[in-house]
This record gives C-alpha cells, structure tokens and sequence, in this order.
C-alpha cells in the first residue's frame, strides 16, 4: 500500500506538522516525522484541512448530460477541495426511487475523484403531491439520508410534516428549498431598490422566511430534522437562530454566492447573475457571514448549478437559473470570511467539513486530521492569488458568476482515502 508525507503544513491553520498517510489511513501526525518510503508532499506554508463536503450539489445526470455528468461533475469537486458532495434529486428521470439513486451512487463510485452521496426527492417527480418511496432509498445500496424537492419548494403543508415524520425511523433529514411559489410567481430577482429601479418582478424576502417559520414550527411539532437550504436573507437568520434557541433540530446552509454577490450586479443584466434565491441585499450579505460566523448557519453549501451556454447566454427573462461553485467556493470562503477575521481555518474545516458530513449522516468524512482517521485531505496555499477563468474549469458548464474576478487561495492537492486525486492544482 502507498505510503504519502505531507511535510509541515499547518494543520488547521495551526503550527506546521508532519502527516503521514499509510494506504487509505492517517497513520501520525507530528513533527519530524520521518518520510522512509513514503512519497513526500513539501507543504511548508500550506493549510491542511480535512476533505471538504458539500451537502448541496447539482450533478444533472441522468438526463442533462449537456450541462455536467456524475464524472465531470466530480472532478470538479476534487479541484475545489471536496471528497464528498450530496447530488441533488432534480435529475431527468428525478431520483425519486431506490433505482435513480443507486444508479447516481454507482456512476459516483465509478468516477473516483470524490464520493457521491445522493438525495432523494421527497415527492414523486417533485410534484409536490404524492410522498416518494423514502424508505426504499433509504434501504437502498446507496443509504440515503437527506431528500429534498430543491429547485421546488415543498409548498404543501400536509406533505411536508408527513416526510418530517417518515424520516424520523432511519435518522434521516429533509431539506427544503424555501420559496412559498405564489409569492414568487414571475419573479425575476429580489424585490427591493434595484427591482423597482429595473422594472423587474421581484422576489420577496418573505417568501423564503414565511415557509422556513412554518418548517421550523412543524419540525418541532413532529420532533423531526429539517435543513433549510441556501439560506439568503437577513430575515432567515433571525428565524432560524430563533428555532435554535428553542433546541429544535433545525440546521441551515449558505451558499459562497450569498455571502459576496449582492442584487446590485443585477443592473448589468448578465443572466450569469441569475440564481435562485436571488441575490439580494449588502444588509442580509452581512447577516449571511456574520450567522455563519457565530454558527447560526451551520455550514456553507456550493449550489453547484451548471447550465449549458445556450440557457444562460440569452436574454434575463428566458434565462435558467444557477451558477457553478464546486471550483470557487473555499476561494469565496477565504475572501469572505478568512481574510475578513470572520472565521479562522478550523472554523473553515467545522463549516465546509465536519458539520456537512454530520447533518448528511456521511461517515468517513468530516474527521478530525489524526492519526487512525480516513485520509481524506486537502491541501490549500492560502497566499495565492488567481482570476478566475472559467475555459480551464473541470466541470462541463461555464456559468461562473466570478470569471475575471481575482480570488485567493487555491486548492494545491485533495485526497481521497490516501489517493490523490488533484496534485499541484490539476487532476491526477
């Protein structure tokens, strides 16, 4: 079995140590420790953090291939630091059955740059009406715990407690896409200053706190777990940290976009801008980072939502929404909440890390850098500075909202279960 040293890199953002990996195991971690047969990563100045773990995570296959794969789809995961990302139901066919999931496990297991875990969705073909087979995934080879309607919202009150309750008997959670439908209907971007300078249709922060307040009322209700995703307003915050206080088992996420972009790039009309939620104010970007500072919001999300050029090189109006993020979000985090003084490195490792792997029920991942846990690892030079280009991207889609912009940080090496799976910023 291979044998890796990774010399001096600060563990966490502490002091420099040494890491040694035998086969798919952390064996030490010390200083001095000697390399032997080992081969030896120089990581003198470097983060070692351990593999991070997206919940939120749109691999489009089966169905659009055209936009990412299960295989592209992962290795831009790998380039962004991630061992293991949650694959999001809306699928073509949607994973509704124990067969879509398994088969989405599978091609995850095949590719080998990061695993996959996938969600299930919670109503049949996300129509909202009838209760997927919940349990038949869950028993399923691929062990799902997390289902989820995201891209809709589990409007209907009656269905939503009912799941609340079903996934009680396998531990499981329900994640949802908060955004009451009739509120948002014809919505083009957040309802505020520039929508009514824009003459566009606007979303409303209500729309995404009025169904977080009933969910979180429901899970306590029923006892259950629910996770609110991409969590975009200042409103949320205050319901959310609110249902906390309660000791109700409530957690939230926040997407890398959420916490840097605001509604005012929405003035350029590029559909790039384009996501659901909207982008919205620099008041609720402030509460964002500072929840996610104080562990209001649990962990950062990527909504990796990759489109094919044709649907989002058009007009606002007609535009799909959603950007890609697997490759920029440790960057975002950095700019965001590091360099800030928001957050330090282990910080960065509970909220891009353990707390994922935790509320996705996702064992091997998430663990602490010590000896005797998985060698699941990413290597990050906080020191870089990069444009971001999205022509050398690994995913099949190009819709990055930061093309052009400089962001620091750059992930240098991921492994996988001692594998490398990126060396020296590219793919192994």
């Amino acid at each position: 079995m291979s044998k890796t040293l990774i010399r001096g890199a600060k563990v966490l953002g502490g002091d420099p140590q040494d890491v040694l990996i035998d086969g798919e195991t952390i064996a030490a971690v010390g200083a001095g420790l000697q390399a032997g047969d080992a081969t030896v990563v120089e990581a003198d100045g470097l983060i070692l953090l351990p593999g991070l773990v997206d919940l939120h995570t749109h691999l489009r296959e089966p169905g659009r291939e055209d936009s990412e794969t299960v295989l592209t789809g992962t290795r831009a995961a790998a380039i962004g630091g991630y061992t293991a990302v949650h694959a999001m139901a809306n699928t073509f066919p949607v994973a509704d059955t124990a067969g879509v999931v398994e088969q989405v496990w599978r091609l995850g297991r095949e590719s080998g740059y990061c695993d996959v875990q996938p969600v299930g969705a919670v109503t049949v073909g996300l129509g909202g009406k009838q209760l997927a087979e919940l349990g038949a995934m869950a028993d399923s080879a691929a062990g799902v715990r997390v289902f989820s309607d995201d891209g809709k919202c589990v409007d209907d009150a009656v269905i939503m407690r009912r799941a609340l309750e079903y996934v009680k008997a396998f531990d499981g959670v329900v994640a949802q896409h908060a955004q009451e439908p009739r509120l948002t209907e014809g919505a083009q971007m957040n309802e505020g200053i520039v929508s009514g300078e824009l003459g566009l249709i606007g979303w409303p922060a209500v729309a995404e706190e009025s169904i977080i307040a009933r969910d979180v009322l429901l899970a306590a209700h029923v006892d259950s777990r629910v996770h609110i995703c991409h969590l975009s307003t200042a409103g949320s915050v205050e319901i959310v940290r609110w249902a906390k206080s309660k000791g109700w088992k409530v957690t939230a996420e926040v997407t890398p976009h959420h916490l840097l972009l605001t509604d005012e790039l929405v003035r350029s009309y590029n559909p790039v801008y384009k996501v659901n939620p909207p982008l919205r104010t620099e008041a609720d970007v402030m509460a964002l980072r500072e929840a996610l500072a104080d562990g209001t919001i649990d962990c950062v999300a990527t909504d990796h939502a990759p489109h094919p050029h044709e649907d989002k090189d058009c007009e606002w109006a007609a535009a799909a929404m959603g950007m890609v993020g697997l490759e920029t979000a440790l960057s975002v985090v950095q700019q965001t909440m590091v360099d800030t003084g928001l957050l330090d490195w282990a910080g960065v490792a509970d909220r891009m890390s353990a707390r994922p792997a935790v509320i996705g029920r996702l064992a091997g991942h998430g663990r602490p850098v010590a000896a005797g846990e998985p060698a699941n690892l990413t290597l990050v030079d906080p020191a870089y500075r990069g444009t971001v280009n999205p022509a050398g991207f690994a995913s099949r889609s190009r819709n990055t909202p930061y093309e052009g912009r400089e962001l620091p940080g750059r992930v240098i090496a991921t492994f996988l279960r001692g594998r490398a799976t990126v060396v020296d910023g590219k793919l192994a």
